[in-house]
């Protein structure tokens, strides 16, 4: 999007920005008319395109139609997100990366070094170190509280460990997060599974069904295989039978309508 160059204020709830003004139905119809217009075919008929930013950009569009291009999405690096840098990237950084001092032991601290590991690591305990974490915060706090009381200029030092202690809590949650969706993908593969037996369940009670109705038609007399090979155009006046026949058909056909 065009920069304004004013210096905005960084803030979590950042206001929209300016260009929302522009996204009326009026220059939305605009857009949509050099869309059909630019996608004629040779028979004169608009066809129908998926058209990409740059494409759209290489139309001559009128100024206030250009805000409505969507940014290219980006495909490496970096985006910005209310002021933040955001990495494309779903491997979740460290916090020696992000200069955060780390309050819980890593589980592969010798690959780390480098050297090869006498025994296979131990799994970490997230939840022992969410638990001592979450009671550092609370001790912490009161601690915090007791120095505002007695001199609150010495607050820096201790809002430092708090705010280290929850992106330590925060970052063991973030690492729950691969498990959080396999999990929810293994609980949807269950259910779609639940689903599907419960269908073939269905099924086969109706089987059994119509195999008991066909049974108590070939009982009584009733050949059903013959009437519903007969065509459907044949013109003569059916016998008494026949009609017998034809109306058990419609029953069993019913029936099927209401199973399914």
């Amino acid at each position: 999007m065009a920069d304004t160059g004013q210096q905005r204020p960084l803030t979590a709830f950042a206001p929209p920005p300016p260009l929302w003004k522009h996204f009326t139905p009026n220059n939305l119809k605009k857009l949509e008319e050099i869309k059909k217009s630019a996608s004629k075919g040779e028979n004169g008929k608009p066809q129908k395109r998926n058209w990409t930013p740059t494409e759209l950009r290489a139309l001559d569009l009128p100024p206030e139609l250009r805000f409505l291009v969507p940014p290219e999405i980006p495909k490496s690096g970096h985006y910005s997100v209310f002021g933040e840098l955001q990495s494309l990237s779903t491997a979740l950084p460290s916090l020696k990366d992000q200069g955060i001092t780390q309050l819980y032991p890593s589980p592969s601290t010798d690959d780390a070094a480098g050297e090869q590991p006498s025994e296979p690591a131990r799994p970490l305990n997230h939840a022992y170190y969410l638990l001592k974490i979450s009671k550092s915060l609370l001790l912490n706090f009161l601690e915090f509280v007791g120095i505002l009381s007695v001199s609150p200029e010495q607050f820096e030092s201790k809002v430092e460990d708090l705010r280290n202690l929850f992106i330590n809590a925060h970052h063991l949650l973030n690492l729950y997060r691969p498990h959080q969706a396999r999990e929810s993908l293994i609980l949807m593969m269950e259910e779609q599974l639940n689903h599907t037996k419960e269908e073939i369940q269905q099924m086969d009670k109706l089987k059994e069904e119509l195999t008991g109705v066909l049974e108590q038609l070939k009982k009584d007399g009733i050949d059903i295989e013959t009437a519903i090979e007969a065509p459907e155009n044949d013109t003569k006046q059916p016998s008494e039978s026949e009609g017998k026949t034809t109306e058990n058909v419609r029953l069993v056909w019913e029936l099927l309508d209401e199973k399914n």
